[in-house]
């Protein structure tokens, strides 16, 4: 049975988000709103929290995961990146983008593109998200709540809870969320190449 948390959308409670980072820790899964759609977010080293998101979400080993970041230094940690990629990163974070970029030695396989070794990262621009990234001091792997054979992200928090409310330790209402995707670049290459349009605006990214 899944705990609900009421968080304001932009001066979030310190006291709930502590609880939410110790449910975390304690390896929960939790549904979180973001500034594009709800995410389902996890421990990063957590191979039952990955097994769990890939079961919810109808998807197979060859997911791409998105490392939830609150600043370009962690990114920088868990991922390699070049001085033309930071600019990229600097010019669109935080945001509802997300950058497919090849990750270092600091994260575990597990949680890596099975066969391009790579991870989406992202800095959402959310207060909610942030201050749990904060509070955590490290980040979170995540992936749009986004059930098998729909076409379209969970948004209303009456569904979330109907329907994941004994697959989840915990979802958070902090307001209206959209049910946007974020805009997806892959850095991978020798130029950025847009591999999804959303809510992110290309211009940002000189594309």
């Amino acid at each position: 049975m899944s705990q609900f948390f009421e968080i304001h959308p932009e001066q979030p409670q310190l006291r709930l988000i502590r609880q939410a980072a110790s449910i975390l820790r304690d390896g929960g899964l939790i549904a979180v709103p973001t500034d594009a759609a709800y995410s389902l977010v996890g421990h990063v080293g957590d191979a039952k929290v990955l097994e769990r998101i890939r079961r919810i979400r109808g998807v197979d080993e060859r997911h791409h995961f998105t490392l939830m970041c609150c600043d370009l230094s962690q990114i920088a940690t868990y991922a390699r990146v070049d001085n033309a990629q930071f600019r990229l990163l600097k010019a669109a974070t935080p945001g509802a983008y997300t950058f497919i970029l090849e990750g270092t030695k600091e994260l575990p396989r597990r949680v890596l593109h099975p066969k391009r070794k790579t991870i989406g990262l992202r800095v959402p621009d959310h207060a909610v998200m942030l201050a749990l990234l904060e509070e955590l001091g490290e980040p979170l792997v995540s992936s749009t709540l986004l059930l098998p054979d729909e076409d379209m992200p969970l948004v209303s928090v009456d569904e979330i809870r109907e329907r994941l409310n004994r697959e989840l330790e915990l979802i958070i209402e902090a307001g209206p969320c959209g049910a946007d995707l974020t805009t997806v670049v892959d850095l991978t290459g020798g130029a950025p190449e847009l591999v999804r349009a959303g809510k992110g605006e290309l211009r940002r990214l000189g594309l």
